[in-house]
């Protein structure tokens, strides 16, 4: 089943959300290879929601670290057990397994208790701290860069 996007899963963060409705779409693309019954389709979909989900996690992470939020590793930890656990079915796929439906729940279940319980943890901490950049320049926009040089 297609995972629908609802307003429960925004973060209020626009960027981590349209990051988040990207693996939605990925997912939601692995599901449409499996009815296809395309495993050549099926390998390209899970390759590139890995890529990008890695990528996200990194920026996530960076968001976290940079917010001083006090959970940032115990966060990465999450993801890092999700990591090898989808590397697990990448490596049985590759072996010949068929475990698009596995993988699908998972992926599923996972990304939605993950968005809903440990990032909505950390939207406030992240959210504080771009309000504050955004402020900091916002302060800084009126003066030249000469001045903010030997400020």
């Amino acid at each position: 089943m297609a995972i629908l996007w609802t307003d429960d899963l925004n973060t209020g963060i626009d960027v981590i959300d349209k990051q988040h409705r990207r693996i939605v779409d990925y997912i939601n693309d692995l599901e449409l290879a499996k009815a296809k019954q395309d495993r050549e389709a099926v390998g390209k979909v899970l390759d590139e929601l890995v890529d990008y989900t890695l990528s996200h996690f990194a920026f996530e992470e960076s968001l976290q670290e940079e917010a001083g939020y006090k959970y940032c590793k115990p966060h990465k930890k999450v993801h890092d057990l999700f990591v090898r656990r989808v590397n697990d079915y990448l490596e049985r796929f590759r072996l010949g397994d068929d475990i698009v439906d596995e993988i699908h729940h998972m992926l599923t279940s996972w990304l939605i208790n993950h968005i809903r319980r440990d990032d909505a943890d950390y939207v406030a901490a992240v959210r504080a701290n771009m309000i504050g950049i955004i402020s900091e320049k916002e302060k800084n926009k009126d003066e030249g860069w000469f001045r903010r040089f030997f400020k």
